[in-house]
């Protein structure tokens, strides 16, 4: 998921409260990624990293909100800092923690871990390097935690850990972290341990800037690929590499006719092949002649050796026949994408932020699309989209929200079928507003906006980054 460095101009005045889930698991944990309490239901882990803590600004949380059959709720939640027991480090002003947030079971015990970065750590002499932590899943959700190892060869100021994805990358089982930050990505690799943390540790041999990474099996062989949208001069779209595993080693590649710098990676036409799709939110210009005005998404699908990179990818975009609003200037149209199958119906659905679009006077108010899977492929026919004037949304839409600053579809109930939850920044401060899934779609029945104030958390940016 792609993030942009944080402005940090806040003053900020008051702490967090931690809080425990209502109820903890009491059989056998669910193995379900993204379960960090093992009770059988997805939990969502969301990024808050300009928090405060005590007296300290922009040092950061994560709040992670606990599933339930009734979907999520701001009473059943952990708040956790580098200040909570048994998290290492120490909550400093700017340390940024939770800029990155990934869920995966790394050590093999059936509970999810949780993976946050600290893209603004302050390590020894070298300021605003970027650190990198595991916290623990339990039966009381996240507990305790460690850090991982920290790579050689840093640059001060350069944000390491500001994207984060953790799957198994070499098809051994084991699962495996990667962490990126400008001009910098790091791979763990599996089995990790509580103790020792990760099997090895090694530097990734691409140059460039690239602040994030996508992740997900999209050649059927069960090893997930990596996905590294990077900036290149002359091309504000970006470029994207990709890294597959052969079976002896990994082979680089990439897609050279693709711009993007958000993606996720799911099987939208049903073929066992993950599919990748890419965000290019920016504006065609004068460097950049590709794209379409208001942003637009791009589908390359999987297949054996991974997407073909002389494929025609789907492009939509919102003047697409079907698709709702039109395309403007600064829409930011695809800024954010999440993928998962919303009406149960077995193809991966795509959902699509507009965090820039105008509604009438308010101006940024922001709005997502959901797009939906099928046996040809992502379709434009019955897309929707959702703002804050929908009805049954909560709130109002207003100039600023960005509703869509982030987008996680996860099953949260455990009837078959993805909710969405959407960053929004509300009240200057932030929020995550939930749709439940339905076998029509995103339905507004039950729909909630979680603000920070109700979680206890102060300061910005709580929504900036939802795990995956």
């Amino acid at each position: 998921m792609r993030k942009r460095p944080l402005l940090l101009v806040a003053t900020l005045t008051t702490g967090l409260l931690t809080a425990l889930p209502a109820t903890a698991a009491s059989a056998a944990p669910s193995k379900l990624a993204g379960d960090f309490n093992g009770d059988g239901y997805r939990d969502v882990a969301v990024g808050a990293p300009c928090a405060e803590v005590g007296a300290e600004s922009c040092a950061g949380a994560v709040v992670v909100l606990y599933g339930s059959s009734s979907g999520l709720s701001a009473s059943r939640k952990a708040v956790i800092t580098q200040n909570s027991a048994g998290v290492p480090g120490t909550a400093e002003s700017g340390d940024l923690f939770g800029s990155s947030v990934a869920a995966a079971d790394l050590d093999r015990d059936g509970y999810s871990d949780l993976v946050v970065g600290a893209s603004g750590e302050t390590v020894g002499t070298n300021v605003s390097v970027g650190s990198g932590t595991v916290l623990w899943g339990s039966p009381s959700g996240p507990s305790g935690g460690k850090g991982l190892p920290q790579p050689s060869g840093l640059a001060r100021y350069g944000g390491y850990s500001w994207g984060a994805a953790a799957a198994d990358f070499d098809g051994d089982g084991d699962t495996d972290v990667t962490l990126t930050g400008q001009n910098h990505t790091h791979l763990y690799q599996g089995p990790f341990t509580r103790t020792g943390g990760p099997l090895s540790h090694q530097r990734v041999g691409e140059v460039g800037t690239t602040y994030d990474v996508i992740a997900g099996d999209l050649s059927g062989d069960r090893a997930a690929e990596r996905v590294y949208p990077m900036s290149v001069d002359g091309d504000t779209g970006g470029t994207i590499l990709t890294y597959r595993w052969t079976g002896t080693s990994y082979k680089f590649g990439e897609l050279t006719q693709a711009d993007g710098m958000s993606g996720s990676v799911a099987d939208i036409n049903g073929d066992g092949y993950g599919d990748l799709v890419l965000g290019d939110a920016s504006d065609p210009s004068a460097d950049k002649p590709g794209g379409h005005k208001g942003g637009q998404i791009t589908v390359w699908y999987g297949g054996p050796t991974g997407p073909d990179p002389a494929q025609k990818p789907t492009v939509v975009h919102q003047d697409s026949t079907g698709v709702p609003g039109s395309g403007e200037t600064d829409d930011s149209f695809g800024s954010e994408v999440s993928t998962g199958d919303i009406n149960g119906d077995g193809y991966a659905d795509v959902v699509v932020a507009a965090p820039g679009e105008d509604l009438e006077k308010a101006m940024d108010a922001g709005s997502v699309t959901v797009l939906f899977g099928s046996a040809s492929g992502l379709k434009t026919s019955g897309s929707t989209s959702y703002t804050q004037n929908t009805a049954g949304v909560p709130g109002t839409a207003e100039t600023g929200d960005r509703f869509g600053t982030s987008v996680d579809l996860t099953d949260v109930t455990k009837d078959g079928r993805a909710d969405l939850t959407v960053g929004v920044d509300e009240n200057g401060t932030g929020g995550v507003w939930t749709l439940r899934g339905a076998s029509t779609g995103l339905t507004t029945s039950g729909a909630q906006g979680i603000t920070a104030t109700a979680v206890s958390v102060k300061g910005y940016y709580f929504g900036s980054d939802i795990a995956q």
